[in-house]
């Protein structure tokens, strides 16, 4: 079945990149000359998603209004003849069906999710989290469609974390079944090292069967007394109903300013208008090291 609606959850509060995120969502930060979030947005379309519910809170109107029309702002563009940006503001605006819903308490991953139920239905969907963007030559989220619909089953996006930030994530425990693919037979959310499956934990994305919304609905609140996302899936995965796929592209956490700083410069690097002057400054900067 083909995969054709996302969730974006976005109501964190961003308290890690404070002050910059006290009046500007942190989703809205730049990366060059796109916010972050508009790199997700894109990479579920380039995936083949035409339906996306971003789930944002108090404070977060500027991202509905960055994915709208401005129309004096298209005016005045127009006017002006500067049709490159005109059309790139209106293909922003076009980019697919877009909704929002309001997380009203910041109860964790898993309760943001559940808000998705009626928009999802009982389809499988995708979600996509909203630190994390992932640049590469394939979407990280078709890689992990591509899973779903071969074998059927859940499938979340991995990569190795080392010990020292694993607390920080999840552990899965996970048996290799083919190039960078795993079936997935338990997890755990912020694990004690003593505790780990092993090094493989999700970063940002995972692609789940409509089922998930029943089993977060009798999920009890788990670590930081929140509705944890993976307490959820680990059902899933003890079930025999859940894979793990090692996306290829490289994933920038937009909740920590080094995440924030390397994604700026690496995308900076490949950008076509600005990269090779930006090497060159990079060069002279590296002298006075």
């Amino acid at each position: 079945m083909k995969i054709k609606k996302a969730i974006i959850p976005a109501a964190g509060l961003g308290t890690r990149v404070l002050p910059a995120s006290k009046a500007l969502p942190k989703e809205m930060l730049p990366i060059v000359d796109k916010p972050a979030i508009q790199y997700i947005v894109e990479e579920a379309v380039n995936s083949g998603i035409t339906d996306i519910l971003i789930i944002t809170n108090r404070g977060k109107g500027v991202i509905e209004d960055h994915f709208d029309h401005s129309l004096e702002l298209e005016h005045m563009l127009r006017k002006k003849g500067n049709t490159e940006m005109l059309n790139t503001l209106i293909d922003t605006a076009n980019l697919a069906n877009i909704y929002y819903i309001r997380q009203r308490e910041t109860r964790g991953l898993g309760d943001a999710v559940l808000r998705a139920k009626e928009f999802v239905g009982d389809e499988p969907f995708a979600v996509l989290y909203g630190d994390d963007v992932i640049v590469g030559d394939v979407p990280a989220t078709k890689e992990l469609c591509e899973v779903y619909e071969k074998y059927g089953k859940s499938v979340v996006g991995v990569k190795t974390v080392p010990d020292e930030l694993l607390t920080k994530y999840c552990s899965l425990k996970v048996d290799k079944v083919g190039d960078n693919l795993f079936d997935v037979s338990d997890m755990i959310e912020k694990p004690k090292i003593t505790e780990k499956f092993s090094n493989y934990s999700v970063l940002g994305r995972c692609v789940l069967d409509s089922e998930i919304f029943g089993i977060l609905e009798k999920t009890p609140l788990g670590a930081g007394n929140e509705l944890q996302l993976t307490d959820a899936m680990k059902v899933l995965a003890r079930d025999g109903k859940m894979m793990a796929t090692e996306f290829s592209g490289k994933r920038y956490d937009m909740g920590n300013k080094l995440g924030i700083l390397k994604a700026n410069v690496e995308v900076a690097l490949e950008h076509k208008e600005i990269g090779e002057d930006f090497k060159t400054y990079l060069k002279e900067i590296v002298k006075e090291l």
